[in-house]
């Protein structure tokens, strides 16, 4: 019974909630990366290198015959999914590295003094009484 109220402690803790969305996120983001990719960043490469359209190369190793269909080395969907993860992980990079920027900026905020010990502050009130009277 132990490991299942280990488990659910797991389970609903923040971490696990916030990974979560973030592997949900992430997938929405990376359909958004091909997208772009595929719809406006390979287009224009494709043109300025002859019309070539990235994802329909391929090497033939042997013709289709009859219900066998071919059997081909799709080297253009690599080069497609290469320039995917290329973006996706300098989109990354920029997120991260302005997220560390924020917390530098947190860390070099000026901490408060910490308080003095009860003992001190009694002290300078019986001093501040005594220079009161005085």
């Amino acid at each position: 019974m132990g490991m299942m109220k280990e488990f659910k402690e797991f389970a609903v803790k923040g971490n696990v909630i916030d990974m979560a969305v973030g592997i949900i996120i992430g997938a929405a983001f990376g359909k958004i990366v091909s997208s772009f990719v595929a719809d406006v960043i390979m287009p224009p490469i494709g043109l300025l290198v002859g019309g070539i359209d990235f994802t329909n190369l391929a090497i033939t190793l042997k013709e289709a015959s009859g219900d066998i269909p071919a059997v081909v080395i799709g080297y253009g969907k690599f080069i497609q999914t290469a320039v995917d993860f290329t973006i996706i992980a300098f989109a990354i990079f920029i997120a991260i590295k302005g997220i560390n920027s924020l917390k530098r900026k947190e860390e070099e905020a000026p901490q408060a003094p910490p308080e003095p010990p009860a003992q001190e502050v009694l002290l300078a009130e019986i001093r501040d009484l005594l220079k009161k009277q005085a």
